[in-house]
């Protein structure tokens, strides 16, 4: 299985192959590489690179796999029917509440700034200041590979290089206030990422699962097969009129399960632990700070 991570080394970041619980730094011409995106861009054959001695995954301090973003993150809101319903009967769902918006008929849009990305293990700043209504979100996350415009459904999983787990870290109050979601989803620390990057042949998406869990209680677990839109509906979509470049990240959507889903809700606090899984990626796991 190829998973590739970026660690914290003695001179900085570097990537890593995840092999057996071992972290095994890339060089390419003697070089370490220090992101992903050359892989990403097939500037480097995986099959030429060399590398260092293993680290145990243990003791590695691991940052986001991806250390740089050509613009902001794709995000797709109320993309699995439970969570569209429990999203837009909780009141906090200022895109639409009328019957015929319950379940979405087309893809709904956001973004994250990449600013927002941080790695495992990372702190999530719960700025008290700006909400007390902190949620989680566990989303498989696609990485693009090969850009392009107006891609074919049938084409589009061609178009994919790997996929990743995030965290779609929201303050309930500012996005039902603001309407628009960026400003509630888009803060410093809302966007973790991680732990590695598992290249497309390596994951069956018609049985891969979702989980997340708070504190070790199970919260969240869902298919991804019961996606509304799929993953080739997704990049055909998204890159309708518009070119997708390599590097790209679309956050697929979460299921049932975040705090507002919970009567009354169940707003993450200082101190919490949310752990998002999907095999054979691994487990994303960060604290409220």
């Amino acid at each position: 299985m190829t998973a590739w991570c970026r660690i914290l080394g003695e001179a900085g970041p570097v990537v890593a192959a995840r092999r057996n619980g071992e972290l095994w730094p890339v060089r390419s011409a003697g070089q370490p590489v220090t992101d992903l995106h050359p892989i990403v861009r097939g500037e480097l054959d995986p099959a030429s690179l060399t590398f260092g001695e293993p680290v145990a995954l243990i003791d590695a301090h691991l940052l986001a796999p991806i250390g740089s973003f050509p613009r902001n993150i794709f995000c797709i809101g109320k993309n699995y029917r439970e969570h569209a319903l429990e999203f837009t009967t909780s009141g906090f769902d200022s895109s639409g509440t009328a019957a015929q918006d319950l379940i979405p008929t087309a893809p709904i849009v956001f973004s994250k700034p990449f600013t927002s990305v941080i790695g495992p293990g990372d702190l999530i700043d719960p700025h008290p200041h700006l909400t007390s209504m902190l949620d989680y979100e566990a989303e498989l996350a696609v990485v693009i590979g090969r850009g392009g415009r107006d891609i074919a459904l049938a084409d589009a999983l061609d178009h994919v290089f790997g996929y990743t787990i995030g965290n779609d870290v929201t303050a309930r109050d500012r996005q039902r206030h603001h309407r628009q979601w960026l400003l509630g989803k888009g803060m410093d620390t809302f966007c973790p990422m991680g732990p590695a990057v598992v290249t497309a042949e390596e994951i069956d998406l018609a049985n891969a699962v979702v989980e997340c869990r708070v504190n070790g209680e199970l919260r969240q677990k869902a298919s991804v097969a019961d996606l509304i839109f799929d993953v080739p509906t997704l990049i055909r979509d998204l890159s309708a009129g518009m070119t997708l470049v390599p590097g790209d990240v679309i956050a697929t959507g979460t299921p049932a399960g975040v705090g507002i889903g919970f009567d009354p809700p169940r707003f993450l606090k200082p101190g919490d632990e949310v752990a998002a899984t999907i095999e054979p990626i691994g487990t994303l796991t960060n604290r409220i700070g």
